[in-house]
C-alpha cells in the first residue's frame, strides 16, 4: 500500500513598514526561490502553511502593527490553519528577548542581518551567486534599490542604529549589477533608498561617492527616471546637484528629511544644523535645479516642542513652500538619546500640531498645482483602477507623493509606458490630466 507524501512546503513573507524592508523581503524570497522553495510575497490566497513576518519597529503605530500581525499568525497556527511561524526584521532585532517572553508559539526569531540563519531553517543557504539578482514585488516598471545599510547619524529621536547597526556602503559595481538586473526584468525608475544616502561611500571609498554613484547609473540603458530618497540634509554633497542637473534621466525630485524648522529644535534632535544652514540649502538647490520638487518630512510634539517653537515650524513651512510633506508625531523610543528627556507634549497636541501642519500643506500644495493647469508634462503610469489611469510625474514618488489621474475614456494607455498629457484641472494633492495624442 502506498503511504501518502506529506504536502511540499509553501511560504508566504508578510512585509510591514517601509521601502527599506520590501527590499530586504524581496531579497528573502530571491534566496528561498533561489533554493527551489515554493514562495510568495503577500498572498491573497491564504494557502501558505509557513509565514514569514518582516517587521517594522520604527515608531509606536508601526510596533503595534507589528505585534498585532504576529499574534493574527500565531492565532492561525493555534486554529491549525499554519504549521510555522517566523518572524525577522527590525521589531525582532530590537525586542526579541521581550517580545518572545510575551508571545508563545513563535517558531523562530531573526533579526535584521540574519538571512543565513532564517535560510537554515528551511535547509536552504545562502546563494552568493544570487547577488545583485532580486525578484521585485513592486510593479513592474520600478523597483527600489537599496544602496547601503545601517546609520551613523545620532539624531535624538531614532532608534534606527540600534535595529539597523553602523552604516555600511553597497559597492558601486554591486548597485550597478542589481539595477542592470532590475532593468532586464523590466524596470524603468530606480528609486535609491538608504537610511542616510547622502553618507553613501564615507565608509568604503572614504569619500561621499554619491554622485559617482548615480552618474554610473544613469549610464545603464533603460532607466529613463532614477529617484533619490533619504539625503540626509547636514553635509549634503552639492556635486550630487550637477550631477541630477546634466543627466535627463536623473529625476528633478530631492527626498530631504529636514525633521524641524527651529535651531533650537535643531539643536535638541541632534541634527548637527541650523534653521539658517537648512534654508540656505534649500535656496542652492533651487537655484541649480529650479524645476525640482523637494519632498521633506517633519516631526511635531519632540520633548522641548513649546508652542511659540511650533509655530516657528509652521513659519518655516509657510517661508519655504516644499512640494511634498509628510508629518510624523514623535514617538518616545526607549534606549535613544530623547528617551532621557521628558515626553511632556501630549498626544493630543502632537495631533492637533501634525493636522495643523498638513492643513497648512494642503493650501500650499494646492497653489502649487493649480500652476501646473495648461502644462505638459511626462506621466509615467502606474495602474488603472476605478475607470481611471493612475500616473506620476517625475516630482513625484510611488505610494506617496501626488498622482495624475487620466479617464480611461479618453484612450487607451498602457500601464508600465511613459505617456506625455497636459493638465487639464488640480486640486490639492492630484493632477487631472488628458494625454497628448501623437
Amino acid at each position: 500500500m502506498k503511504s501518502k507524501g506529506r504536502k511540499k512546503d509553501k511560504v508566504n513573507i508578510v512585509t510591514l513598514g517601509c521601502s527599506k524592508n520590501i527590499v530586504d523581503s524581496e531579497v528573502m524570497l530571491t534566496q528561498l526561490r533561489g533554493n527551489f522553495i515554493n514562495t510568495t510575497h503577500e498572498s491573497e490566497m491564504d494557502d501558505a502553511n509557513i509565514v514569514v513576518i518582516n517587521t517594522c519597529g520604527f515608531i509606536d503605530n508601526a510596533k503595534q502593527e507589528s505585534i498585532d500581525t504576529i499574534l493574527r499568525y500565531v492565532e492561525a497556527k493555534e486554529e491549525g490553519k499554519v504549521e510555522k511561524v517566523f518572524v525577522t526584521g527590525c521589531l525582532s532585532e530590537r525586542y526579541r528577548s521581550d517580545i518572545q517572553k510575551e508571545i508563545k508559539n513563535v517558531d523562530g526569531w531573526f533579526g535584521t542581518m540574519e538571512l543565513p540563519l532564517l535560510l537554515n531553517r528551511f535547509s536552504a543557504t545562502y546563494k552568493n551567486e544570487l547577488l545583485g539578482e532580486r525578484i521585485t514585488t513592486t510593479a513592474n516598471h520600478y523597483s527600489y534599490l537599496k544602496i547601503s545599510e545601517g546609520c551613523d547619524r545620532p539624531c535624538s529621536f531614532c532608534a534606527i542604529p540600534l535595529m539597523r547597526g553602523k552604516h555600511v556602503s553597497k559597492p558601486i559595481e554591486e548597485v550597478l549589477l542589481e539595477a542592470k538586473n532590475l532593468v532586464k526584468n523590466g524596470t524603468k525608475e530606480i528609486l535609491l533608498i538608504a537610511q542616510d544616502s547622502t553618507y553613501y561611500g564615507l565608509d568604503i571609498y572614504k569619500e561621499r561617492a554619491l554622485a559617482d554613484l548615480m552618474d554610473q547609473l544613469a549610464n545603464i540603458k533603460g532607466i529613463d527616471w532614477i529617484r533619490l530618497h533619504y539625503a540626509f540634509p547636514t553635509g549634503f554633497p552639492m556635486e550630487v546637484l550637477e550631477v541630477m542637473a546634466k543627466r535627463r534621466n536623473i529625476c528633478n525630485y530631492l527626498d530631504l528629511p529636514l525633521q524641524h524648522g527651529s535651531t533650537h529644535m535643531l539643536k535638541l534632535m541632534r541634527r548637527g544644523t541650523t534653521r539658517e544652514k537648512t534654508e540656505a540649502l534649500i535656496n542652492v538647490i533651487r537655484k541649480k535645479i529650479p524645476k525640482i520638487a523637494i519632498r521633506t518630512t517633519l516631526i511635531v510634539g519632540h520633548p522641548g516642542e513649546t508652542e511659540e517653537i511650533f509655530l516657528e515650524m509652521m513659519d518655516f513651512v509657510k517661508k519655504n513652500r516644499f512640494e511634498r510633506l509628510g508629518v510624523f508625531a514623535y514617538s518616545h523610543e526607549e534606549d535613544t538619546h530623547s528617551y532621557e528627556m521628558k515626553d511632556v507634549v501630549s498626544d493630543e497636541v502632537k495631533q492637533q500640531r501634525l493636522e495643523a501642519i498638513m492643513e497648512l500643506q494642503e493650501v500650499i500644495s494646492e497653489e502649487i498645482n493649480a500652476e501646473k493647469v495648461g502644462k505638459k508634462f511626462c506621466v509615467l503610469i502606474d495602474r488603472y483602477e476605478g475607470g481611471q489611469y493612475v500616473g506620476r510625474t517625475e516630482h513625484d514618488s510611488p505610494e506617496v507623493d501626488n498622482e495624475v489621474l487620466i479617464r480611461s475614456d479618453d484612450g487607451y494607455l498602457r500601464v508600465g509606458d511613459f505617456c506625455e498629457v497636459v493638465i487639464t484641472s488640480a486640486s490639492a494633492f492630484d493632477l487631472y490630466a488628458k494625454p497628448i495624442k501623437g
